[in-house]
């Protein structure tokens, strides 16, 4: 009965599409492609607002108070002192949540209505994006969005191609490639054909997978495979392809680009949480004191109260015949009375005031001039106003890369050629450099007709070589417009080229501006123009570029020489170099450190003759590889590894991947904050790391930088315990560790420096005692400070984690002479790299808790090639397992499901279009404003609001608690002390605005300084400002308030009489001097608690201390209140004045004498920067307060800088002819495979299969080994095997035989044996 038939649970598992069918498709009910962002309509809005509204615990508990002052029997004030605050509150943000909800109606509004063009009944008429089904099959026009995820049928393009950007879902702006099916490229852009294609697609379900696609076609009684290749996703962008057609398979929220935006949450900063259990604690305190006083009122009654009904009558629903019962009945109704009474110590004004606070502040952030970005004319933007004091307590920050720490543009910047370097600009009379800026003049190319005006390059020296025919310079940039897989076409007249990586572009632009000028190419021919000369290359293979290899070469002849030349990794190429250039090696290798040091991106050139006779000979044995059955792809490795070996040395190219302005500093400044920084990026290992060390967020001063890329559990598992070791082993002996103060303990005469060479030699032996060569430095710079103490810095620099791998020592309980204290360079630590196939396995449960504690002991994390869910999921699970205060910073869509996830999300306004920010919290244009977000604005938000909150409970409880103490004195009858419209106006007219300007306005140090001394963040990391501890104490400062407030005025006024004689022993008379003297005190207390005035502060201080007498005369002698003349009366008597007097005075001393102690023995950072602004005095300031980041130019590195965003393909698709926009027929070179020289070939290769040469196979393996310097203390042995292989490479290529090296003789009236179409299997896949 239960279970399910194998049709139904295919139908669970796939999903079923036929095009042009919508009957069929309408009985699975898809999504339509309606995208819905908004939460309410006009008629849903109230109902759902205000149930959203009172699910906030003090909506509810105002409500209930509203109610219980409804009845008359319980209540001593009017329901309107609650009514009109609530109705406030409740307006107020029904107001905003309605604007929120507007501007997604109209971002929805603006997406649904894009044009899209739709097939119907054969004809393409233009429909909106809402309109579009599954099934329907849709054009794309070039450089339009892609409406839904559909599957390509057809292109303008040969053989089915098309070109997509995907910035919009991955950040990466390289294009990408997809081919549709061969037997669907003949429908054309034929409306017929295309309404008559009726195929049925089986596919998966949606899913949030990118990269992953598996279906079947099903068409004319035959199958095809689908994948991802044949799948464009929702929005991306088609580039250089007029036109295409797709049938869509998922639209609105199933597609992948909907999947991965993640679920909208609802966000809530710390302090509210907060507040929402002190409120509870309050409400509960309010019930006890409520129960007690119900209690002593009962008692009351029925001991006293009923001898006295004759002038306290019961009322009438009080049992009469029974005191017991009577008086349980009147302390009952007193209880409610009670809770009605005190309910001010949390009034309802807390959160208009806080909402309005939090309003301004979001105002100030909009308006701030220092974050506004001029190029593009844009302002920080704070899109929701409810999280900006959350700003001043982040703790983790994830960073996408692409667009958010780099522009994506890749400049040209520096090179290396045959020893020398360029691109530096030299004083010539004092022989420095000058550093390069806007106003330095650039050497100009104007003379190149094909020059571009964009291209900026400062050193002459260049140009000049390249001119004067230097033969190394000419060979450089030969290379660099030869090797590249960049495609060329003629747009209006101007020459522009289509690279699949920026990298390629900026390179191939670089020839180009120096007069080497890629023009065009075929599948098997290149030119190229020098110096207005043009040259022609038959271009003979292409070994294309992947991650393995880290390499590509092209082999071209012209004439009668063959050459290959060859870019890739300096590592790799370096293992692959012929002996006898020991000095050029070195000298390069020099620049490279350099060129590393500087955070370019690095590739090293290199070349090789090679003769007719041994090409020939490869290229048999290369074939007989490509057509082996067996092991085809190892044998192809050996054969690529043999030709690109050998080779010359020609240079380096030094890429700049152009950071955004000011991310180095802002990085460092954060970090030195406390806060911890992540990135988050599709890119690739090598050009996520690159891009760390540029932006300063790894630095050649780590101790080891951590690569998990295992691909499984058992993998990742095990090198993430191999880091733990590393790190135990680093902790133990280094300066300051456990070791290291045994061991000098043991012997305290021991010379300082002797401690250090122990500890550093410890790094030097392996497990079994042999020594092995040390790593990269582990500490940068170690000095010992034998100071008996160390001054506590209160409130100064603490990490975000609570145990600081670099901690001090401890004194010694038994008073020996302790370990020195040491101070290690805080640059100094770990870092992780973790790539997208790894981090699935870190995030599982098995390995979760491992990769968080080596990952909360790192300096910096970087995950690559992670998917938009991978970065939400890492973000959640610091959330959940660190508890910390998280912030996600991204430009793109791919960004999306972060920022919603974080705690704070904030978008940058970039080139990839507005998804982010539409999905985030804050909006910046450019990274380096974060730091004044998060520096300036997100500490002085949590600075006021946490000193707003402490003044408000203080002047509350002092307000409030005057009941209680009157209490005792009125028979607990819920009697109150001030007159009921001083009640209901104190938090409304008396005391709101000079709070309200103190939240607003108040800084500690000025903006300057908080950048300076970015160490004064360090507070609210830890919430210090405001918390249980802080709540408590200004709960008892306003216990003692209303105690010294009361008892002092009611100790002078019981039974007092003025000098005249009038009795000065009334109710009101005391209420009212009560009243005034708190109105005084709330006035003083918030003039010493100001730290920063401003006109508005004077004015709201001094005002409301004016306007509560102009009121309190209004209100008396104008309209009439009961307590007309109370305090006229009173003023006019010395006792007032004296009264108030020794009041305030009693006040105010504990509060001056404290902040007065506390500035002068434990003065905080802000105190000790204020007073040295205060006494002008510029001094140096100690590092361990202000630290200015170093800069980055001219350090030396001991790592490699490489950095290459190729992708592996292109290769393939040049040498097919597919990328080709004419067929291969007619290009210049008709040597195809039918040619009879090209059958002669492979039938000698065919037989010839056993006469492999192993002596070349063995040559290749041996060049397997690459000289890494990734400071990897696990690596290390696996660095000394590759040092081995290339000095057995060195020994080898000075042994090689003539033939294979720079002789480049060859028969030239032979014809080449190259065919066009032919190397499919040349590429290395």
């Amino acid at each position: 009965m239960g279970t399910k038939t194998q049709p139904q649970l295919a139908k669970d598992n796939e999903r079923r599409i036929r095009a042009n069918d919508k009957d069929f498709n309408s009985q699975f009910k898809y999504h339509n492609n309606y995208i819905k962002t908004s939460k309410y309509t006009l008629l849903t809005f109230l109902p759902f607002n205000l149930l959203e509204q009172f699910q906030r615990l003090a909506n509810f508990y105002f409500l209930c108070l509203l109610v219980l002052q409804l009845i008359p029997a319980i209540s001593s004030l009017t329901p309107v002192t609650t009514a009109i605050p609530l109705i406030g509150v409740l307006t107020l943000t029904a107001v905003k949540d309605a604007y929120d909800d507007i501007q997604r109606h109209l971002s929805d509004s603006q997406v649904n209505n894009r044009k899209s063009k739709t097939l119907r009944n054969g004809k393409l008429v233009e429909a909106k994006w809402s309109d579009v089904q599954v099934g329907d099959v849709i054009r794309l026009d070039n450089n339009q969005f892609v409406a839904a995820d559909i599957m390509l049928l057809t292109t303008s393009e040969p053989n089915g191609l098309c070109f997509i950007e995907t910035a919009e879902l991955d950040g990466e702006t390289n294009l990408k490639a997809k081919q549709c099916l061969i037997e669907t490229t003949e429908l054309g852009e034929q409306h017929d054909l295309l309404w008559s294609f009726n195929g049925e697609i089986i596919c998966e379900r949606p899913n949030n997978l990118l990269n992953k696609f598996e279906g079947t076609l099903m068409w004319k009684n035959q199958r095809f495979a689908l994948d991802n290749d044949k799948i464009l996703l929702r929005g991306c962008v088609l580039r250089n392809t007029q036109w295409c057609y797709g049938v869509v398979v998922f639209a609105g929220v199933d597609t992948k680009l909907m999947q991965n935006s993640g679920k909208t949450q609802f966000k809530s900063t710390g302090v509210d949480r907060l507040l929402n259990f002190i409120i509870i604690g309050i409400v509960l305190f309010l019930v006890s004191i409520c129960a007690l006083f119900a209690l002593g009122c009962a008692i009351w009654e029925g001991l006293i109260g009923q001898h006295f009904q004759l002038y306290l009558p019961w009322e009438h629903i009080i049992p009469q015949e029974m005191v017991a019962s009577g008086a349980t009945v009147i302390g009952l109704l007193v209880f409610f009375s009670y809770a009605i009474v005190l309910n001010t110590v949390v009034p309802i004004s807390l959160y208009v005031s806080v909402e309005v606070i939090r309003f301004a502040q979001s105002f100030l952030i909009n308006w701030d001039e220092e974050m506004y970005y001029a190029r593009t004319q844009t302002y920080a933007k704070a899109r929701t106003t409810t999280l900006n004091e959350e700003l001043g307590q982040i703790q983790y920050i994830f960073s996408d890369k692409t667009g958010t720490l780099t522009q994506n543009i890749m400049t040209f910047n520096k090179c290396s050629i045959n020893g020398r370097t360029y691109g530096d600009v030299i004083d010539l009379r004092t022989g420095e450099l000058i550093e390069i800026t806007e106003a330095l003049e650039p050497v100009d190319f104007s003379a190149n007709p094909h020059h571009e005006i964009d291209f900026r390059w400062y050193d002459r020296t260049l140009l000049d070589a390249v001119r004067s025919d230097e033969e190394h310079s000419q060979n450089f940039f030969r290379l660099l417009a030869l090797c590249h897989t960049v495609m060329a076409e003629t747009v209006d007249g101007h020459l522009e080229y289509q690279a699949q990586s920026p990298d390629e572009a900026a390179l191939v632009s670089a020839a180009r501006n120096f007069g080497f000028v890629f023009r065009t190419r075929t599948p098997n021919s290149i030119t190229i123009e020098v110096m207005g000369r043009l040259e022609e290359y038959e271009l003979l293979h292409i070994l294309d570029f992947n991650n393995v290899r880290k390499r590509m070469s092209v082999i071209l002849r012209r004439g009668n020489q063959v050459v290959l030349y060859c870019k890739g990794a300096d590592n790799v190429i370096y293992d692959r170099l012929h002996g006898g250039q020991e000095d050029l090696k070195a000298r390069t290798q020099d620049h490279l450190n350099k060129f590393a040091g500087e955070g370019l991106r690095t590739l090293v050139l290199a070349e090789r003759r090679l003769s007719e006779q041994y090409y020939n000979d490869w290229r048999t044995r290369q074939q007989e590889a490509a057509l082996s059955m067996d092991s085809r792809e190892s044998k192809l490795n050996a054969m690529y590894e043999e030709v690109e070996s050998g080779m010359q040395l020609l240079g380096v190219t030094a890429i700049e991947d152009k950071l955004q302005d000011g991310v180095p500093k802002s990085i460092a400044n954060l970090q030195n904050a406390g806060i911890k920084i992540w990135v988050l990026t599709g890119d690739k290992q090598e050009t996520a790391i690159n891009i760390g060390y540029s932006c300063q967020l790894l630095t050649d001063e780590l101790v080891d930088v951590f690569i998990v890329d295992g691909s499984s559990v058992e993998e990742v598992e095990k090198q993430l315990r191999q880091f733990k070791e590393s790190i135990k082993i680093f902790d133990r002996f280094r300066p300051g560790g456990t070791e290291a103060r045994n061991h000098f303990n043991s012997d305290s005469s021991m010379d300082p420096m002797s401690v250090a060479m122990t500890q550093t030699s410890a790094f030097m032996q392996d497990a079994n005692g042999s020594t092995i060569p040390p790593p990269p430095p582990a500490i940068s710079v170690v000095t010992f400070r034998w100071d008996a103490k160390i001054k506590d810095n209160k409130g100064g620099p603490d990490s975000a984690e609570c145990n600081d791998i670099f901690g001090d020592p401890e004194k010694n309980m038994d008073g020996r002479r302790s370990a020195p204290s040491v101070i290690v360079d805080e640059n100094t630590g770990f870092a992780l790299v973790v790539n997208g196939h790894s981090l699935v396995h870190c995030l599982s449960p098995e390995l979760e808790s491992k990769f968080l504690d080596i990952a909360s002991q790192c300096k910096a994390v970087i995950c690559c090639r992670v998917t938009p869910l991978q970065k939400a999921l890492v973000v959640e699970l610091i959330k959940r397992a660190k508890n910390a205060v998280t912030l996600a910073i991204g430009d793109g869509a791919n960004d999306v499901s972060m920022i919603k996830a974080a705690h704070i999300g904030v978008g940058i306004s970039g080139q990839e279009g507005l998804q982010a920010v539409l999905s985030s919290d804050y909006a910046i244009a450019q990274f380096c404003h974060l730091e004044r977000l998060l520096l300036v604005h997100g500490r002085w938000s949590y600075y006021r609001m946490c000193k707003f909150l402490r003044y408000f409970f203080y002047k509350n409880f002092a307000f409030t608690l005057c009941h209680c103490w009157y209490s005792l004195f009125c028979g607990f009858s819920a009697q109150t002390v001030f007159d009921p419209m001083f009640i209901s106006v104190y938090n409304l007219f008396y005391t709101s605005l000079p709070v309200l300007a103190l939240g607003v306005f108040e800084q500690d140090v000025s903006d300057k300084n908080s950048v300076e001394y970015p160490r004064l963040y360090t507070p609210g990391l830890k919430s210090e400002l405001f918390n249980i501890r802080e709540f408590i104490y200004s709960v008892l400062h306003g216990a003692f308030t209303s105690l010294i407030l009361f008892l002092i005025p009611y100790g002078v006024y019981k039974d007092g009489v003025s000098h005249n004689g009038f009795i000065l022993s009334d109710h009101m008379t005391l209420g009212a001097v009560v009243a005034t003297i708190l109105i005084v005190d709330n006035t003083a207390q918030i003039a010493l608690y100001t730290s920063y005035w401003t006109i508005v502060n004077h004015v709201t201080i001094w005002g409301s201390l004016i306007w509560y007498f102009v009121l309190d005369y209004f209100y008396n002698y104008v309209i009439g209140g009961p307590y007309v003349g109370s305090l006229t009366q009173a003023i006019k008597d010395l006792t007032f004045w004296m009264t108030m007097l020794i009041t305030v005075v009693m006040l105010m001393a504990p509060v001056l004498a404290y902040k007065f102690y506390l500035l002068d023995v434990h003065p905080s950072l802000s105190d000790k920067i204020r007073q040295k602004s205060l006494k002008k005095v510029h001094s140096r300031v100690s590092s361990d307060v202000r630290r200015t980041p170093s800069s980055r130019r001219g350090r030396r590195s001991v790592r490699s800088g490489y950095a290459f965003a190729h992708q592996e393909g292109f290769g393939r698709l040049i040498t097919s002819g597919k990328i080709m926009h004419k067929m291969p027929q007619d290009f210049a070179f008709p040597l195809g495979l039918g040619t009879k020289k090209s059958q002669t070939l492979h039938n000698s290769v065919a037989a010839s299969v056993d006469g492999m040469n192993n002596k070349q196979s063995n040559h290749a393996n041996n060049s397997g080994g690459s000289k890494s310097n990734d400071n990897n203390n696990t690596n290390l042995r696996h660095n000394q095997n590759n040092q081995i292989h290339s000095s057995m490479a060195d020994i080898r290529h000075d042994g090689r035989a003539s033939g294979d090296t720079y002789q480049g003789s060859a028969s030239t009236d032979e014809l080449s044996p190259r065919a066009p179409c032919q190397d499919l299997d040349t590429i290395n896949l």
